[in-house]
């Protein structure tokens, strides 16, 4: 298959879909790799890197874009991008469409196969390809919570480990998965006092086993979502439906509880934000105010820590590309359930429940699409 990994363009997103590593590991399948020039250069990977691995360097977008079956990349395509993307070409990538209805029917207008590495899934109900990104996201967000507490960006002047004599800053977590238990290990780490809140009761007993001393874990309802609200320095939302909105818990009026100088992380907002008050922030422009509350609601925060997560999403996601290229889409969601379910639109139909409901369009099962262009149902 011929597979092409095109430079981002999100502002200041600086990975890339593919390491010289998982090139290499490509080319050794007999697949072919073409990289747009200068793609992994904000993680720290030369044009000369890919062309020793085996790729070919392409100028730009739209020689990759018409060039190759499959198109790898980090973030969703924007709207230049939207007229490059061909009809049954394999898409691969986050695309969190319940967030942006625009890109949703760009998508479906296209007749591409959409592929999205936060809805693959395994049978255990994890996200394997949204995970790594989830660990950085969860831990950046106390890094940055934590700098945007400091009275020169407007917060509180509060330093979230206190030190001998002054009480330790409180962070309150709501939404206990893999960005939230994250979070609570930095936070934890600091030596904040940290609430972490989920509605899943095993989770919280396991958690209350294996995190430390001063992270308690609490059953979440308003209730206690408001009374914390009083009390927390920083708030980090960290909800997560998969491939659906994110479900709004804290309110514009349960602001008017917090006190003026606080932090809200919303990690949640490449899902529409679990805070009503959140709307999408870039890394030129992090933060905005409401009612004296400071929002952080970076869309793409591992961006920032390139390096890192460029490393960590190819180790997640390479394996699930060289299926796909090693035996064709169709194949491969047939054989693998994981795949299938990333699959959110096939050729201008969805087929992700979560999409579907999230702007009232049809949904067709992806099995049934799939089984009637099975050439073994085929008669003769």
């Amino acid at each position: 298959m011929q597979v092409g990994v095109v430079k981002e363009i999100k502002t200041k997103e600086h990975r890339v879909a593919m390491t010289p590593g998982g090139v290499e590991q490509m080319i050794a399948r007999g697949h072919k790799v073409q990289i747009e020039t200068g793609a992994g250069g904000g993680s720290g990977y030369s044009d000369e890197d890919y062309t020793r691995a085996g790729a070919t360097i392409g100028d730009g977008p739209e020689e990759i874009y018409a060039k190759n079956q499959m198109i790898m990349k980090v973030k969703e395509p924007l709207a230049q991008e939207y007229p490059l993307i061909r009809k049954d070409q394999i898409v691969f990538t986050y695309f969190h469409f319940a967030a942006s209805l625009e890109l949703t029917k760009a998508i479906i207008d296209s007749k591409c196969i959409a592929v999205a590495y936060e809805t693959v899934e395994k049978r255990d109900g994890s996200l394997p390809l949204l995970t790594p990104m989830s660990e950085i996201a969860g831990r950046m967000a106390i890094q940055e919570g934590a700098k945007y507490l400091e009275k020169t960006y407007g917060g509180k002047g509060i330093l979230l480990s206190g030190v001998p004599g002054v009480s330790p800053g409180t962070v309150l977590i709501i939404g206990a998965g893999v960005v939230g238990t994250n979070a609570a290990k930095i936070a934890c780490g600091l030596g904040a006092k940290v609430y972490l809140l989920d509605t899943n009761l095993q989770r919280l007993r396991y958690l209350s086993e294996v995190m430390p001393g001063n992270c308690f874990s609490l059953m979440s309802s308003p209730d206690t979502i408001r009374n914390l609200l009083k009390e927390a320095d920083l708030v980090v939302g960290a909800v997560l439906i998969p491939g659906a909105k994110a479900p709004k818990l804290v309110t514009r009026d349960m602001l008017k509880l917090m006190k003026k100088g606080s932090v809200i992380v919303d990690v949640a907002i490449d899902q529409g934000g679990c805070i009503e008050t959140s709307k999408p922030t870039t890394h030129d422009d992090c933060i905005y105010e409401v009612d004296g509350i400071i929002h952080y609601c970076v869309a793409n925060m591992p961006g920032a820590v390139s390096f890192t997560a460029t490393k960590a999403l190819t180790n997640a996601t390479l394996p699930y590309a060289l299926e796909i290229a090693d035996n064709g889409i169709e194949s491969a969601a047939r054989q693998n359930p994981e795949i299938a379910k990333g699959i959110n639109i096939f050729k201008g139909m969805v087929t992700y429940k979560g999409v579907a409901e999230a702007f009232d369009l049809k949904f067709q099962p992806l099995e049934r699409i799939l089984e009637k262009s099975n050439p073994a149902n085929s008669g003769g």
